[in-house]
């Protein structure tokens, strides 16, 4: 790769000591060196901390913060964010795997196509971390209004250039902030890239997977109330949408 510029990987951090080693060591295991990672851990309770500590120790290239009071996902992502010395950012979260050529691989393809937002196929791990069989394929390219009909990108997945998507920033939401944060780029009129390759492992957790499921439905009705401003009827249809492929996803 004839330019190798710096990739911040954006990892918020809350409560994950049966998980969070995982997620650090696949970055370390990535075959592309030139990243820094950076972990703000939201006031985690257990022992979180000291893990992130002890791999922050061993490698210069990790940096992380800690806050004294939980404030929520947005707030931590967009202090990662904030951290950030990249012209690159990729977001991992926490209890998810990145596999070895992730980033040497999406870095490669945003260079030679020279564009600001890719995303992957990827595939999912039980709670320990054993394979499932399942993959979330890409569905194409992405533009807002499609976007808005099949929330289909992986957080995990993104990797954005900020010399061409300008800025990012999180807004608040509990659960479904990462959509809010893909709409603002998107509504810019640029697309969302695939790269119908699994690249990263999604970890499935049984723990309050209804209630989630719940939350991030009414979270995402919110974005499009009162984040993307849609009319009513509006809404309404692209929620239906929503609805069909996330069941559909799951078939």
């Amino acid at each position: 790769m004839e330019s190798q510029p710096l990739v911040s990987v954006i990892m918020p951090c809350y409560n994950m000591a049966s998980y969070v080693s995982d997620s650090i060591k696949s970055v370390i295991a990535q075959t592309y060196p030139h990243w820094e990672l950076l972990i703000v851990d939201d006031a985690s309770t257990d022992e979180t901390v000291n893990i992130i500590k002890s791999y922050a120790q061993a490698d210069s290239r990790i940096k992380f913060a800690i806050k004294k009071q939980n404030s929520g996902i947005s707030d931590t992502r967009n202090q990662c964010i904030q951290m950030a010395q990249g012209q690159f950012l990729a977001f991992l979260d926490a209890d998810d795997i990145w596999h070895p050529e992730k980033l040497e691989k999406q870095l490669s393809f945003m260079l030679a196509k020279n564009i600001g937002f890719t995303y992957s196929t990827y595939d999912w791990i039980d709670e320990d971390g054993k394979i499932m069989n399942k993959f979330i394929n890409t569905i194409g390219n992405l533009d807002y209004k499609t976007y808005l009909r099949n929330t289909i990108i992986g957080c995990s997945t993104v990797m954005v250039n900020k010399a061409i998507t300008g800025d990012v920033f999180v807004p608040k939401f509990r659960t479904s902030e990462d959509t809010a944060t893909w709409l603002d780029i998107l509504r810019k009129g640029l697309m969302a890239y695939a790269i119908d390759e699994s690249l990263v492992s999604y970890r499935i957790r049984r723990k309050s997977a209804s209630s989630n499921k719940i939350r991030a439905s009414i979270d995402l009705w919110k974005v499009y109330r009162q984040h993307e401003k849609l009319p009513f009827f509006k809404a309404i249809y692209y929620f239906s949408c929503y609805a069909f492929n996330a069941v559909k996803k799951r078939l």
